[in-house]
C-alpha cells in the first residue's frame, strides 16, 4: 500500500474522480464521507487557523483503498467535519485495508511531513466501526496514551414490512396520538410534498431554512451564513445523485414543516427539521411529517429510520432505540488530558 499525505483544500479537486466510488464501499458508509459533504463543510466551516491534511492510500494496482482527512488546530487534529454538523465520522476505506491504513498514517504522523500535534480528537464514530477496535493497539505500540468516550446517541427505528405493524410496535398512547393527527390533517388537507429532479432545488432549501430558523431560537441562532452554504452545496449534489429526500408539510400552499433527510444505501437519515409554530399550530404538523416520513420509509422498504445524533424526547415516543456514536481520543503522554470536542 503507498501512502500520501495531501495538503491543503486541493484534495477534493485532484481526487473528485475517485472520492465517492471509495466513500460507498467504506467502512462507514453514510452521505457525510461523500465528496460533496467533506468539501462544502471544509469551504465553508473549517476553523479559523486551521490548516488540511489528507492521508491517501493506494494498492499496488494504483486504485485509491483509503482517506483520512484531518485537520490541525494548533496541535489538535480532527476529522474534516467535526464535531457540530456531521453525524457520522470515520476514515474512509475499504474494509480489508482499515488496518493497514491507521497503521500507516500513525507512523507518518511522527514524520516532518505533518504538522506538530498534540491530541487527535476523532469524534462521531460509529459504534460498529472497526476503527474503534484497530486504533487503540497502534497507539499504544507508538507509545500514546489511548481513550474512548461515548460522545452522543443516534436513536434509530429499526422498520418492520408494514406501517400497521410499525405503528403496534410502539407505545399505545403514542400510537393513537399519531392516528389523531395524522387524521386531523387529513381532514385539514395538510399535503406531503417531496422535493423531485427536475425541481428547484435551490429554493426548496431556502423555504427549509426558513422554517428551521422559526423553530427555535437554538436553530435560528445556530443557522449561520456557513451552515446555510453547506445545506445548499449538499442538497444540489445529494438530489443529482438520488439520495436527497427534503419533505415539506403545505396546508393552502403554505408550507408549514419540513424534514431535510438523505434517503441513503437503505437507510433514512434525519439530518435536519423546520417548523414554523405560527403555521396551523394545532395540527401538530411536525409530529405529522415525522409520521409520514416514517410511512414513507416503510413503504419504499427501507430498513431503518435513523434521526441522527440527539437524545430529543419525541424521539423515542417515535419508537427509536439508542446506538452510540464515540470520540477516539489519542494523546501524546504529556498531553492526556481530553478536551471538548
Amino acid at each position: 500500500m503507498h501512502l500520501q499525505l495531501i495538503h491543503g483544500d486541493s484534495v477534493f479537486d485532484t481526487l473528485a474522480d475517485e472520492w465517492n466510488t471509495l466513500a460507498r464501499q467504506g467502512i462507514t458508509n453514510t452521505p457525510f464521507q461523500h465528496l460533496a459533504y467533506q468539501k462544502a463543510w471544509w469551504q465553508h466551516l473549517q476553523p479559523n487557523g486551521a490548516t488540511l491534511h489528507t492521508f491517501a492510500a493506494r494498492d499496488e494496482a494504483g486504485t485509491l483503498v483509503g482517506l483520512l482527512c484531518l485537520y490541525n488546530m494548533d496541535g489538535l487534529v480532527h476529522f474534516n467535519g467535526c464535531v457540530e454538523e456531521t453525524d457520522y465520522l470515520d476514515a474512509i476505506v475499504l474494509p480489508d485495508y482499515a488496518e493497514a491504513l491507521w497503521m500507516a498514517v500513525f507512523q507518518h504522523l511522527d514524520t516532518d511531513d505533518f504538522p506538530i500535534w498534540h491530541t487527535l480528537d476523532f469524534c462521531n464514530v460509529p459504534q460498529d466501526s472497526p476503527s474503534r477496535v484497530i486504533v487503540p493497539p497502534i497507539a499504544a505500540q507508538h507509545g500514546l496514551v489511548f481513550a474512548e468516550t461515548i460522545h452522543e446517541v443516534c436513536p434509530v427505528i429499526q422498520l418492520p414490512a408494514t406501517f400497521d405493524e410499525y405503528l403496534e410496535s410502539i407505545d399505545s398512547k403514542q400510537r393513537r396520538e399519531i392516528r389523531r393527527k395524522l387524521r386531523r390533517a387529513d381532514g385539514a388537507e395538510a399535503e406531503l410534498v417531496i422535493v423531485q429532479p427536475g425541481d428547484d432545488v435551490e429554493t426548496a432549501v431556502t423555504d427549509f431554512l426558513d422554517l428551521l430558523a422559526k423553530s427555535t431560537f437554538e436553530k435560528r441562532d445556530w443557522l449561520n451564513d456557513g451552515r446555510r452554504a453547506v445545506f445548499h452545496d449538499t442538497a444540489k449534489v445529494a438530489l443529482a445523485d438520488g439520495y436527497l429526500l427534503l419533505m415539506f408539510i403545505e396546508v393552502d400552499g403554505r408550507k408549514a414543516s419540513a424534514l431535510f433527510n438523505f434517503d441513503y444505501n437503505n437507510h433514512v437519515l434525519v439530518y435536519n427539521s423546520g417548523l414554523d409554530p405560527a403555521a396551523f399550530g394545532p395540527l401538530s404538523l411536525g409530529e405529522v411529517l415525522t409520521a409520514k416520513a416514517i410511512e414513507w420509509a416503510i413503504a419504499n422498504g427501507r430498513s431503518t429510520f435513523d434521526f441522527l445524533r440527539g437524545n430529543e424526547t419525541y424521539k423515542y415516543r417515535f419508537g427509536a432505540q439508542d446506538t452510540m456514536v464515540y470520540k477516539l481520543h489519542v494523546a501524546k503522554p504529556n498531553a492526556t488530558e481530553i478536551p471538548a470536542c
